[in-house]
Parts: structure tokens; C-alpha cells; sequence
């Protein structure tokens, strides 16, 4: 079983920046493609950005384009995501996971994490 534990999130003004952290356990995360997904209140999991395991090939949801940036230390078995100009719409839960995509509201592989919650609010 694939487990992410997510850190990093607080409550932050908008314009302002956070650094979220993805750490893998029990496994090595060098052979997976991973994902930042988030949730807000009242709506369905979305993705945010995805990085590929080998390349380093990255994707971004239109929205956060620009503003955030993906990264991955293998040496440290952890995905980062980067987040500049951040906006009250990007107020959610974000969790990690393997795979880049949402499958009837879970990731294509595994389950959801705990999480961490993300306020952007003055």
C-alpha cells in the first residue's frame, strides 16, 4: 500500500507563498509518478500538478500555472509543491499520491492521505 503524508499547509494572506511537502513511506518514491491534488469545501478532488519518476516532466492545472512549481528529491523520498500569489480560491485540502489523475473521486493508484489545509484569506 502506497502512503503519502502530506505537510506544509497553514494559513497564509493572499499574494503570500507556502512550501508543501510530499514524503513517501514504506517505499521508494523514485519509481512513481506524483501527483498534488486538492479539495475544497463542497467540491470534488481536483488535480493541481503531477511529476513524472523519471524525467522530470511536469504538469499543471490551468489555474495554478505560473504560481506554483513541482519538484522531487529522490535522495529524500519527497515531492514538493511550491506555491506563489497564492489566492482564496486555492483555499482546499491538498493531498499527494501516486498517478496524475482522479478516478471516481480517488487516485488511480492508492487512496488519499490525511492531507494538509491550505487558508488563503486576509
Amino acid at each position: 500500500q502506497l502512503q503519502f503524508v502530506e505537510s506544509g499547509g497553514g494559513l497564509v494572506q493572499p499574494g503570500g507563498s507556502l512550501r508543501l511537502s510530499c514524503a513517501a513511506t514504506g517505499f521508494s518514491l523514485h519509481y512513481y509518478t506524483v501527483g498534488w491534488f486538492r479539495q475544497a469545501p463542497g467540491k470534488e478532488h481536483e488535480a493541481v500538478s503531477c511529476i513524472s519518476e523519471s524525467d522530470g516532466y511536469t504538469d499543471y492545472a490551468e489555474s495554478v500555472k505560473g504560481r506554483f512549481t513541482i519538484s522531487r528529491d529522490n535522495a529524500k523520498n519527497t515531492v514538493y509543491l511550491q506555491m506563489n500569489s497564492l489566492k482564496p480560491e486555492d483555499t482546499a485540502v491538498y493531498y499527494c499520491a501516486a498517478g496524475c489523475a482522479v478516478v471516481g473521486g480517488r487516485p488511480v493508484i492508492g487512496s488519499w492521505g490525511q492531507g494538509t489545509q491550505v487558508t488563503v484569506s486576509s
